[in-house]
């Protein structure tokens, strides 16, 4: 998978932006807050749509743009996928909403047809590495829970649709548990909305086991080659509600000791969760709130045993997260049978020379990789005469080097 085409308008920095894209690896060079990071963030938008940086959907629009009673951005580009192109579609569209105040819309295209979020999930992937995503293994567990959701999710459109009904039920349940403290009622009232988090949190429970295994498997691999072969890069997975049983009084098993939850079915996990709500039922009315399920997982990132959320250096946490995002264009390659597009923002800041190398070296086997720098001395003479080099100044790129073949 590919890009072949990429127009911006009013989106960030850019005002308006139509480029012919080139099809190994792009350079693009800029001082910092020139727009090269909000590139990268409008073709990653095109697999997810959501932004990494920002929940709020105005802030996408051009600061200029959003001034007007009606603001539309439009990204749009056009992608080989297999044997056929295909073009993709956002319009974010800030309007009156006929009380004085705005509402912020988008609408997502597909070849033309109309799609949900959740119908456009899958057409195009793309693997995103930004400096700041060293929050997903420094931050707290929901910054690691949307990581792995907006992975996911790519993958599995599935997957998105039961997150979302998770979601809206886990709301509607917190509100009645809230309603029987202070009220009281039947209780029964609650079966309906724990038979609804049992299926949906059973199945991202059960996505989320394999997904996670599966990806420990591949950036096992890629950490020891960036690393020399001298650390293991291990994901320990902690979900709130736990299907692997434990006998009553057994403490929790260490970080280290690997768990295999593979061989549960998903009827297990929803048949254990259920009596789990129910069990916990009365602590959870005096809490007002849903105490266990997908919601309140956490993942830790080990390597050679060591939490690095915790004790990471700022070069081990780099590598470790450059593992983990070069783990997840194979795994996405694997589970689509589509190379992702890769966009790297910065990636060799804080690398030793070594692993700079050993990166580079990884990237001549990428279909399509978009790396942004402020500076080209960080690269090697020859890996540059084998990209395309583009330089960005306020939003305007201009090409100043094609690929050598």
């Amino acid at each position: 998978m590919y890009l072949k085409h990429l127009s911006l308008t009013n989106f960030r920095l850019f005002i308006r932006l139509d480029m012919e894209m080139p099809r190994r690896i792009l350079l693009l060079i800029g001082d910092n807050a020139q727009g090269k990071t909000s590139f990268l963030e409008s073709i990653y938008y095109l697999s997810t749509f959501t932004s990494f940086h920002t929940q709020v959907g105005r802030q996408l629009i051009n600061f200029k743009a959003v001034e007007e009673d009606l603001a539309v951005s439009r990204i749009v580009a056009d992608f080989q996928r297999g044997s056929q192109t295909h073009r993709i579609e956002v319009r974010l569209i800030k309007e009156p909403n006929g009380t004085g105040k705005d509402r912020f819309r988008k609408e997502i295209l597909v070849d033309s047809v109309h799609k949900t979020a959740q119908e456009g999930l899958g057409y195009f992937n793309a693997v995103l590495f930004l400096p700041q995503m060293t929050r997903i293994l420094e931050g707290g567990p929901e910054e690691r829970r949307r990581y792995l959701n907006l992975v996911v999710c790519q993958a599995f459109p599935d997957y998105a649709a039961a997150l979302a009904e998770y979601s809206q039920g886990l709301v509607r349940r917190n509100a009645l548990l809230k309603q029987l403290a202070e009220r009281g009622g039947d209780r029964k009232q609650l079966l309906f909305w724990d038979d609804l988090l049992a299926k949906r949190g059973s199945q991202i429970i059960y996505r989320r086991i394999h997904a996670l295994n599966e990806l420990e498997n591949h950036a096992r691999r890629i950490h020891q080659r960036l690393t020399n072969a001298q650390e293991v890069l291990r994901m320990d997975y902690q979900p709130s509600f736990d299907p692997i049983p434990h006998p009553n009084g057994q403490i929790a098993l260490p970080l280290e000791v690997n768990v295999d939850r593979e061989r549960i079915t998903q009827e297990q996990i929803y048949l254990g969760f259920m009596e789990r709500l129910q069990s916990l039922q009365r602590e959870e009315i005096a809490r007002g709130q849903t105490c266990i399920g997908p919601h309140r997982d956490e993942i830790r990132f080990l390597s050679n045993r060591i939490d690095l959320g915790e004790y990471g250096s700022r070069g081990q946490i780099r590598t470790a997260l450059m593992s983990l995002k070069l783990a997840e264009a194979a795994w996405l390659e694997e589970k689509t049978g589509q190379t992702p597009v890769i966009l790297l923002d910065e990636m060799m800041s804080e690398l030793d020379l070594q692993r700079r190398k050993d990166l580079l070296n990884y990237l001549e086997d990428v279909e399509q990789a978009l790396i942004t720098t402020t500076d080209l001395r960080m690269f090697p003479e020859n890996f540059e005469q084998r990209c395309t080099v583009w330089r960005i100044n306020q939003g305007v790129v201009q090409p100043l080097q094609t690929a050598q073949g």
